[in-house]
């Protein structure tokens, strides 16, 4: 079991790992778990450095702090399966978050306000509108239904001659209301016509490669 978790130490903090020296704030804890349940899951190895270094951790209080972060600190509650690995007598406690089901789950913070994240490579940030209301439109029992008309194509046209688009953007060149535009392309993102092109302090559009235009309905385009 060691050489597993030694190579899982190996190879650093990345979008689906992450290092915990120890836990002293639950709520820190829950925007991890939060960021993990929001995207592609992950593990957290606690009682590890930021430098890989192993410092080894008290697992029973630790397991109690990351259960109150999931169950208490994050909205909806988060399951969460752990392992425990010990390694020159320190202990580290593995903790598991798939991918959910339940999404968007929402952190809460010091003061109260509840905030979603996103896992994006090493680091947890936070979500904006537009992928909040995608998690909701793809677990709806209600499905997507869009209209096909000048302002979708628009939309597809500038795209087939642009790597990307930012809603702002849209809104410019359809001449629609921001919020217009938005719904537009949360629509399109919730169906997967459009992917996400995650920048420094933006998330712009793009058309996702497995789309094909020529299959679109002329009318319009629904999935559940």
């Amino acid at each position: 079991m060691s050489n597993y978790i030694q190579k899982l130490i190996l190879q650093g903090e990345h979008q689906t790992q992450d290092f915990k020296y120890c836990i002293s704030d639950s709520k820190k804890i829950a925007r991890s778990l939060v960021a993990f349940a929001n995207t592609d899951g992950g593990r957290l190895l606690i009682g590890v450095k930021d430098n890989g270094r192993i410092a080894g951790v008290r697992s029973e209080e630790e397991y109690y702090m990351v259960e109150s972060a999931a169950k208490i600190y994050s909205k909806p509650p988060i399951d969460f399966t752990t392992r425990q690995h010990t390694i020159d007598g320190k202990t580290i406690l593995e903790v598991i978050i798939e991918p959910s089901k339940e999404k968007p789950h929402f952190a809460k913070d010091e003061e109260g306000k509840w905030w979603a994240y996103f896992r994006k490579d090493d680091e947890n940030k936070l979500a904006t509108k537009v992928m909040i209301e995608v998690w909701k439109a793809q677990n709806s029992p209600k499905g997507i239904l869009i209209n096909y008309s000048e302002d979708e194509k628009v939309l597809l046209d500038y795209l087939e001659k642009n790597e990307k688009i930012s809603v702002s953007k849209y809104a410019r060149i359809a001449h629609l209301s921001y919020k217009k535009a938005e719904q537009i392309i949360i629509n399109f993102r919730a169906l997967n016509i459009l992917k996400d092109v995650i920048g420094e302090n933006r998330i712009d559009y793009s058309i996702n490669e497995t789309f094909d235009r020529d299959e679109w309905g002329t009318k319009s385009y629904n999935a559940k």
